[in-house]
């Protein structure tokens, strides 16, 4: 690797560092904001949203299938199935369209 390489993770260690190190650092007293406490209750939700939903999405061969599945979750997840019955519904929704969409 070059010097140029070191000094980019360097930088991109400092970033990072700083990011998590100041609000630590700036903020000392309680957060009493509603709207900032709520802001911060879902920050960590829609984190996992925004990584898993588009990973659902193009995990299959086709993002038709895919989509499918991610729908099949929401619905089984609604009407009140447990967590294995939802990833059996949408592993068998991607098989099944799967199938009908690329035949062997």
């Amino acid at each position: 690797m070059t010097q140029n390489t070191y000094i980019y993770i360097l930088i991109m260690a400092l970033v990072t560092y700083a990011i998590r190190v100041l609000p630590l650092t700036l903020i000392k007293k309680r957060i009493n904001n509603q709207f900032i406490q709520s802001f911060l209750y879902y920050v960590p939700s829609v984190t996992l949203a925004v990584m898993t939903f588009p990973a659902i999405i193009h995990a299959t061969q086709s993002s038709i299938s895919g989509l499918l599945a991610l729908l099949t979750g929401v619905i089984a997840a609604w009407l009140g199935a447990s967590l294995f019955s939802v990833s059996l519904a949408c592993c068998a929704m991607v098989f099944i369209s799967e199938l009908l969409l690329f035949p062997l």
